[in-house]
């Protein structure tokens, strides 16, 4: 035989040379979970090594990342039943905690990067990402609501505004209103293609969020649709999108390597709570090697195509 391709994985010098896709800290996007109060950390039982945290204690827990090298973070707020409503307007209120949190964050680190989260679900009390009307999510009635967070947000000091909604035209109204009130500079991440999808059990449970009825199938993208997301790619870039997320990453790989392939901005990936809970479980039933697994998971996002990733493996790989 003259070619033999085993003769370029012969050892690891040579393996680490010609190695196509590299994986990199700076590649991560952490999530935490902010909760309203002083002296919290309360961990989330199906989302094992991640809490709940008042911002006394986020402070310290942000440092440690930074000094990890974790430089950009994405925070999701658990807010009280008693401040939400069917418009979720507590979402751009002063009082907002989040809004106060965010302050306090930029203001001790102004050296990181801190992403949003765009959607009424936190804040609604029908738990769904837009204005619900007999048992119909509104589109069209759901766009100022949005537009109205991410200037809230935007004057707070976030660097990149994450609607996470799935609401048809979204983009566009974010972005002119925030051109309008002289934001020009704040990036928006758009969650492009976020499928239907049975990966995200822990985090309805990190933020108590789950629809009150219903489902969330006509906004959220069918998992057997490929084709579709296209369609959506398309229209965030036209409307003002500088990056597009997929939503989950693990199951939906082709979609990453699609958008990669067919779109000139970066595309993100969020490998969901769901997925890290399940390689969790099975390493602690020692099916599987924690550490091992989750790289290769990692690996095989960034191998996709995704310029970035939301993920909650992201301080185990820095420390690694």
């Amino acid at each position: 035989m003259h070619i033999r391709p085993r003769r370029n994985r012969k050892n690891s010098v040579i393996r680490d040379m010609i190695q196509e896709s590299q994986l990199g800290v700076q590649n991560l996007i952490y999530p935490l979970f902010l909760e309203d109060g002083k002296g919290i950390k309360t961990e989330i039982a199906s989302l094992p090594n991640n809490y709940r945290w008042s911002i006394d204690l986020l402070i310290p827990e942000i440092e440690s990342c930074i000094a990890l090298g974790i430089r950009t973070f994405v925070l999701f707020p658990a807010v009280k039943d008693e401040l939400k409503d069917t418009t979720g307007s507590y979402s751009y209120s002063d009082a907002n905690f989040y809004l106060h949190a965010i302050r306090k964050i930029k203001e001790t680190f102004p050296e990181i990067v801190l992403m949003s989260d765009v959607a009424l679900d936190p804040y609604s009390s029908d738990g769904h990402d837009g204005v619900v009307k007999d048992g119909v999510i509104l589109n069209d009635e759901t766009l100022p609501i949005l537009s109205k967070m991410s200037i809230a947000q935007a004057q707070a000091g976030i660097d990149i505004i994450g609607p996470s909604d799935m609401m048809d035209g979204r983009v566009g109204t974010i972005r002119e209103d925030l051109d309008a009130a002289g934001y020009t500079d704040v990036s928006i991440i758009s969650y492009t293609a976020k499928y239907a999808s049975a990966f995200y059990g822990p985090f309805r449970d990190a933020l108590d969020s789950a629809p009150k009825s219903g489902d969330k199938k006509t906004y959220q993208m069918n998992p057997a649709n490929k084709r579709e997301a296209l369609i959506e790619a398309q229209l965030d870039m036209e409307e003002g999108a500088d990056m597009l997320m997929v939503k989950p990453a693990t199951c939906y790989l082709d979609i990453i390597h699609l958008l990669k392939e067919s779109c000139d901005v970066p595309i993100t990936a969020y490998n969901v709570s769901g997925e890290y809970a399940m390689i969790h479980a099975a390493a602690q039933k020692g099916w599987l090697d924690y550490e091992s697994a989750f790289m290769e998971m990692l690996l095989s996002i960034r191998r996709a195509g995704a310029d970035g990733i939301l993920t909650y493996f992201a301080k185990d790989f820095a420390r690694l």
